[in-house]
């Protein structure tokens, strides 16, 4: 007996959880095409490199690229299943942006053909999946839409929310559970069919309204938990006690599981998702809304910590311990570790050092500003004031006697002093 034919994938969106996802599929025995919108990122992937960092995919885009399972292109081809992983912001006021996802149902709209499954994985406002499912209607008249009509489809819409680490997402991809939510319960199947091929973790079946509003209660829970933290570590510096001695006491009771503080809450997810719940309904969600408001200022905050050491050593120099959002990662997006260095970059220009092991050179928040990206060694020596805002590995093996005679400003909790 002949073995199946494995399904043609088009990924629509090579970032950062969509070239993986491509890459794993492929290594699973599909046949994917990767779709972008930027001309750089498909002549890199085509010649087996990467434009992102994540642990170990540079080897397996290299593999899957030469044995000919994953390309690239600019513009969009047939395919059995069309997965859609594209940026979903958050607009001025906090509304949710989906103008990407709708974007990329128009884009593969004119190659759809009969029998196909689209995936929407992009972090989205519960009903997304609904409105691609409009967009799609309007534009494909001939082809019936899941959730559009009472006719038996003959396109399959479902929603499938990644939950992966960034450092981890090559491995949490195979391992996590997924919640696979459907148009239809037939188009659930179908996308739990698809996934079973590549994910051990236990696929759950759903609907699409459910599994997007999942998603986003999963980054709303972890907000709040980290804005009591942030709240603690408040309250600890106005009445002077140890926030972290405060917590790994409390943490002894054995129901009680309190995060640790920090600058603030950044990267894609948990700093944006639980607007879309509060969007969706506002005079229901005061608790995500005001967790929102105190991470969203702790960078505030910080700064002004700063700016009181600063202020008070007119001739010292400053370094400012990592940029990204979390650590051990390149990723900056929405960084409150990069806005307190950029402002403070912006204010005190070349008495502040920057030290951050996963760039080359500084962002473009730095632009003439003065500031000098410098190796860790090098900024503890000429460094009077310290800042650390993200707790690297790579800090965390500085021997705490370094900062003798140094004033420190230590947001990870890092360096006590006992």
């Amino acid at each position: 007996m002949p073995p199946k034919k494995m399904p043609h994938v088009t990924m629509v969106g090579l970032g950062y959880i969509g070239l993986p996802t491509a890459a794993v599929m492929a290594r699973a025995g599909f046949t994917v095409l990767g779709l972008d919108v930027k001309q750089h990122v498909v002549d890199t992937i085509n010649e087996g490199r990467i434009h992102i960092e994540e642990h170990d995919l540079d080897i397996l885009v290299h593999d899957m690229v030469a044995c000919g399972r994953l390309s690239a292109a600019i513009h969009p081809q047939s395919s059995d299943i069309f997965v859609i992983a594209v940026p979903t912001p958050v607009r001025e006021n906090n509304a949710p942006d989906i103008s990407c996802v709708l974007q990329a149902a128009k884009w593969i709209a004119p190659v759809l053909q009969k029998g196909n499954v689209i995936i929407l994985e992009s972090t989205s406002p519960i009903g997304t999946t609904a409105n691609i499912g409009q967009v799609l209607a309007e534009m494909r008249p001939d082809l019936n839409i899941a959730g559009q009509s009472e006719s038996p489809c003959d396109i399959h819409l479902a929603y499938c929310p990644e939950r992966v680490l960034p450092g981890q997402i090559i491995a949490e991809l195979v391992s996590n559970d997924r919640s696979i939510g459907g148009m239809t319960p037939h188009c659930a199947a179908k996308a739990r069919e698809f996934y079973e091929t590549f994910v051990e973790g236990e696929c759950v079946e759903t609907t699409a309204a459910t599994a997007e509003m999942v998603k986003l209660v999963e980054n709303a829970s972890r907000d709040v938990s980290i804005a009591f933290a942030n709240e603690l570590s408040l309250i600890a510096d106005h009445v002077g006690t140890d926030v972290w001695e405060v917590i790994s006491l409390a943490n002894r009771h054995p129901r009680v599981n309190i995060l640790q503080p920090g600058p603030g809450v950044g990267g894609h997810c948990i700093a944006v998702d639980p607007w879309f719940l509060v969007h969706s309904a506002p005079e229901q969600t005061p608790l995500i809304a005001t967790a929102r408001g105190v991470n969203d200022g702790k960078p505030g905050y910080v700064i002004a910590q700063a700016e009181k050491l600063i202020t008070a050593n007119p001739d010292a120099k400053i370094a400012c311990l990592g940029l990204s959002f979390k650590a051990n990662i390149d990723d900056f997006r929405e960084s409150p570790a990069l806005h307190i260095a950029a402002e403070l970059a912006k204010k005190y220009g070349e008495r502040v050092q920057i030290v951050e092991p996963y760039c080359t050179s500084l962002p473009p928040q730095f632009d003439r500003s003065g500031a000098v990206h410098m190796e860790l060694e090098s900024a503890l020596n000429q460094c009077d004031i310290i800042i650390v805002l993200v707790d690297h590995n790579r800090f965390k093996k500085v021997d705490p006697s370094q900062f003798d005679g140094k004033m420190l400003l230590d947001t990870r909790g890092l360096y006590r002093r006992t």
